[in-house]
């Protein structure tokens, strides 16, 4: 069974290393692997013990909605928003097409519901446009090629949606 609940600081260390590992996998497999550490942050350390890496991840992952999927223990996904903005989706590749990302966004729709808000939009990366038009997210312009922390070239797809 899924639960989706809210982060807590306990989770940076596994929430990091998801990130790191589906970002890379996912979104970065078109640059090189140099243009990928830099494109990738600090994520880029996220299987480091040192603890300033740590902290960087950590400080990194606030925001003001971050929403936790959890089966059996394990994190299988994390969503991270603000106020009419979903900023970033990861679903661990094990669990991919079981509902996960479906069942982040449905929530945190239902939070943005809860604060009137409107219109939700989102930089989806080309390899999240098909799951995010199912999910009534429509483009809002052409393909834009945009900054990943500290590497730029990554190509995104403003798409919103209407609530």
């Amino acid at each position: 069974m899924t639960t989706i609940r809210n982060y807590t600081e306990k989770d940076a260390e596994k929430v990091g290393r998801l990130i790191a590992n589906t970002y890379a996998e996912f979104n970065l497999a078109f640059a090189s692997p140099a243009d990928q550490a830099l494109m990738l942050g600090p994520f880029r350390y996220a299987h480091s013990t040192d603890e300033p890496h740590r902290q960087a991840i950590a400080q990194i992952l606030e925001s003001p909605v971050f929403l936790v999927a959890e089966i059996d223990g394990a994190i299988a996904g994390v969503l991270r928003g603000r106020l009419e903005r979903l900023a970033s989706l990861f679903v661990s590749k094990a669990y991919h097409r079981q509902g996960i990302a479906r069942s982040l966004v449905e929530a945190f729709e239902a939070e943005m519901r809860a604060q009137n808000v409107s219109v939700i939009r989102v930089a989806a990366t080309l390899y999240a446009v098909p799951f995010y038009a199912k999910m009534g997210y429509q483009k809002s312009t052409g393909v834009r090629i945009g900054w990943s922390f500290d590497g730029y070239g990554l190509p995104v797809q403003p798409m919103k949606k209407r609530l």
